[in-house]
Formats: structure tokens, C-alpha cells, sequence
């Protein structure tokens, strides 16, 4: 063999390399995803999420920094977009499978006027077991830099996004339960 096709057999393993390595899901515990999650990304770089406050119907203020120590799934959502209504029954459905103490399922509206009535709204849309906090000034929507709703971001227990989806998933299929389990169980000491 000649040297140039030597180098062009090279550049051709390392480009098909490159491209397996591209499309291997990326993010600790993400990679195996069930097609129910198809929306849910790993991020290609995991970071703390950012302190911001969002308050609940009394206007006690919140951060999710009082959830560090397990998985949160973060859902930015309005009551008049569509997608968002159809999945929070499918959240509600998640978080009573998965226990609290694993996972918690944040829902915030973001829009004017949600700290009066998102409870309600909850409640009327069979999610009645998820918390009913607003982002009425939309500064957690700004710092998380979410552009679409719904928006849902996976946090870890050190309080880092490692996935996000924009656009509504199927949270309550029993293969997503299943991984959203497995993820969130307690790992032993070792």
C-alpha cells in the first residue's frame, strides 16, 4: 500500500471514531434512556444549576438548593400550553412511583398571576400531588436559559443538570419509571 492511501485508511477510522464516540449518549446514568425518554439530553456539560428563587402560593420563597441530596426533575410549564397540561398528570404519575426521597418532581409555572392559581390548576389537571410553586418575574426560566415550555431538567444530587428536555416526554411509562428508579436508587457505600 502507498503511503496516501495509508493516511486516507487513518483519517477514515479516526472520522468513524469521532462519529460512534458523537453519538454515544453522554451524562452519568443517562445513556441508557427507554425511547419514552427520547427527549430527555444528557447536556454536554454538566453545572450547577443556578440559585434562583421561585415562590409557592403564600409567597414563601424556594431554591433548589433545599433538594440537593436527591435527583430533581425541574418542569418549567404555563397553563396554556398544551404540551405542558398533557404531561403533568404523566409527572404526578412518575412522582408517586419513584419515592421522594429519590426523586422530586419540581413543577413551576411560569406565567403572570401562577403563584394564585397553579394549585388549582394542578389539582383540576389530576396532578394534585405535585408542588405548586411560580416563576411570575421569570428569572428561574432566564437563568436556567430555558426558550420553549414545557422544559424539564434533570439535577443530580450535587445540584449539577446533567439532562434536559425541551418539549413535553411520556414520564409515567413503566420504562420510564423504571429508569428514573434505577437512577435515583441509593447507591451502596463502596
Amino acid at each position: 500500500m502507498t503511503r496516501s492511501l495509508l493516511m486516507l485508511l487513518a483519517s477514515i477510522v479516526v472520522v468513524v471514531a469521532l462519529v460512534v464516540l458523537y453519538l454515544i449518549p453522554g451524562g452519568k446514568g443517562t445513556a441508557e434512556r427507554p425511547p419514552s425518554l427520547a427527549a430527555l439530553k444528557p447536556v454536554e456539560q454538566v453545572a450547577p444549576v443556578p440559585a434562583v428563587k421561585f415562590v409557592d402560593a403564600a409567597g414563601r420563597a424556594y431554591s433548589l438548593k433545599s433538594y440537593e441530596g436527591r435527583y430533581v426533575l425541574l418542569n418549567l410549564w404555563a397553563s396554556w400550553c398544551a404540551p405542558c397540561v398533557k404531561e403533568l398528570p404523566a409527572l404526578a404519575t412518575l412522582q408517586r412511583a419513584v419515592p421522594a426521597r429519590n426523586l422530586a418532581v419540581v413543577t413551576v409555572d411560569v406565567e403572570k398571576g401562577a403563584k394564585d392559581k397553579a394549585a388549582a390548576f394542578l389539582i383540576a389537571h389530576n396532578a394534585a400531588e405535585l408542588p405548586a410553586f411560580a416563576d411570575p418575574d421569570l428569572k428561574l426560566m432566564q437563568a436556567i436559559k430555558a426558550f420553549g415550555l414545557p422544559t424539564t431538567i434533570l439535577i443530580d444530587r450535587q445540584g449539577r443538570e446533567i439532562a434536559r428536555a425541551v418539549g413535553a416526554a411520556e414520564w409515567d411509562t413503566p420504562e420510564s419509571i423504571a429508569w428514573f428508579e434505577k437512577l435515583t436508587a441509593p447507591k451502596p457505600a463502596s
